[in-house]
């Protein structure tokens, strides 16, 4: 009998393709680091109403393992009754492995809620807490939104686990607006795959025996092609492959982050682009959970406007998404937000599709969410300016906490402006006026700290210092101990 998958794959193999197309099949392949899978069926769900349901279906319909991987799980009722799932499952004898980050769990999750669930025979792993011997190693985050189910059945999203996602009907609070996907095929193998190799370098890595040990073992489910980029620290495959996109997209690129803090070179991608004919948007919240964020995202807007790319904010509690839809024929789901910190720092987990059916999918989806946003354009002055009023904010005005990589964005958003401004290597726009007086009546203030204080800075500084020390002989050590052996 022969094999759905293999044969999907070799009808699509059959078609003429042009010396172009593959040109850019293997340019995509090496900037992405990832293979162009065939033979999958690819589903868009919106919000938590439609990604909860699904996840918590394909929990319950678990026959022999599930994995798990979230940034943010959190021990109210929305986790509670992720983990009553989960622990039912290991206690009816279903492999249940599950990886968290130790920042996103940090102040959201409780220690009794890990306890319950290993005692319940969940596999619990904590991704990178702080090391001695490594003082700065915890800003590297895993950031990615997983769940996969009996190498049948995947999920890919932005969504964290949690109240904040589900909104609250009786308070008229609306979900957070984030979106993920399901995935059947072949890919959920690359996607299980992912996710072994976080936990391998977490601990004792999983046994050959419980993954599938080919993708071609997974039969085909539908005729969608997509590429699984799993994305590493320092790795950027999801970076290299916008900056693609950016540079061969001919007629559209529309985005939309929940943290956007473009850098310099991927800026002036967008500017080239629009200023060559492609219509770029850019979506983004109006309402953050992360003020500081919106502030520095805003302060580049300008320059973005300027260069013909039109940018809209969210009118609602939260856009959390992380999307993109190039030309009606590549689209992108997942985890990773348009920052350094996401693109460089973190573990990340997103997937693309070059498909024109899900893409079109997709570009419905972004004018829908336009039609409830509102544009932002220059005005008088040339300055920048909202088309409507700000929006209630419901759950967001009692909620200002994230991640230390967004916060981390920032951080080097402000730290490229402050950089241009010293060396002169870049021009600076007027929208970085707010950044200059912010950062030098900061550094007048540790000035005058420095001179009147001097110790409130050193001991900072020492302890800091010693900590580095510290793990350099650490480290030292260890490597001195592998040469002897």
């Amino acid at each position: 009998m022969t094999n759905p998958s293999r044969a999907a794959s070799r009808e699509q193999a059959e078609e003429p393709i042009t010396p172009l197309r593959a040109l850019a099949d293997r340019a995509f392949s090496r900037t992405a680091g990832a293979p162009l899978i065939l033979g999958n069926k690819v589903c868009v769900l919106r919000d938590a109403t439609e990604n909860y349901p699904a996840w918590l279906e394909a929990i319950r319909a678990a026959e022999s393992r599930i994995y798990f991987e979230n940034y943010i799980i959190r021990s109210d009722v929305v986790g509670e009754q992720f983990a009553e799932a989960l622990a039912a499952k290991a206690r009816r004898g279903v492999r249940v492995r599950l990886i968290y980050d130790w920042l996103g769990a940090l102040g959201a999750t409780s220690n009794r809620f890990w306890k319950s669930l290993r005692q319940a025979g969940v596999e619990v792993r904590c991704c990178n807490p702080p090391h001695l011997d490594s003082p700065l190693g915890w800003l590297s985050r895993d950031h990615r939104k997983m769940l996969s189910v009996d190498s049948r059945i995947a999920f890919i999203s932005g969504l964290c686990v949690g109240h904040r996602w589900a909104g609250d009907p009786l308070r008229n609070i609306e979900p957070w607006r984030d979106t993920g996907v399901v995935i059947e095929g072949p890919a959920v193998f690359d996607i299980e795959q992912a996710f072994a190799t976080l936990w391998a370098t977490l601990g004792s890595p999983i046994s050959k025996e419980e993954l599938s040990h080919e993708r071609e073992t997974i039969p085909a489910a539908g005729d969608v092609a997509l590429r699984v980029v799993a994305s590493m620290p320092n790795i950027a495959g999801v970076y290299r492959l916008d900056q693609l996109i950016a540079a061969i997209a001919r007629r559209s690129i529309w985005l939309a982050d929940a943290y956007f803090v473009g850098t310099t070179s991927y800026v002036e991608a967008l500017k080239a682009a629009a200023q060559d004919g492609v219509d770029v948007r850019l979506l983004v919240p109006r309402a953050s959970d992360i003020p500081v964020i919106r502030a520095v995202s805003r302060a580049g807007f300008r320059g973005l406007l300027e260069g013909g790319v039109r940018i809209f904010e969210w009118n609602g509690p939260m856009m959390h998404a992380k999307t993109a839809v190039a030309d009606g024929h590549w689209a992108r789901v997942g985890s990773t937000n348009l920052n350094m910190a996401s693109w460089i720092g973190n573990w990340e987990l997103d997937v693309i599709a070059e498909d024109e059916r899900f893409s079109q999918q997709m570009e419905n989806l972004y004018l829908q969410d336009l039609a409830h946003s509102v544009e932002i354009v220059l005005r008088e002055k040339r300055r920048v300016r909202p088309t409507a009023e700000r929006p209630r904010v419901g759950l967001l005005e009692k909620t200002a906490s994230g991640s230390a990589g967004r916060a981390a964005a920032g951080v080097l958003r402000i730290g490229n402006a402050v950089g241009a401004a010293i060396t002169d290597h870049r021009v600076l726009g007027p929208a970085e006026a707010k950044i200059m007086f912010a950062v030098a009546w900061l550094l007048v203030l540790l000035t005058v700290v420095a001179i009147l204080w001097p110790r409130v800075l050193a001991a900072p500084i020492a302890v800091l210092g010693g900590w580095v020390a510290i793990s350099l002989l650490v480290k030292a050590y260890r490597l001195r101990g592998r040469r002897n052996e």
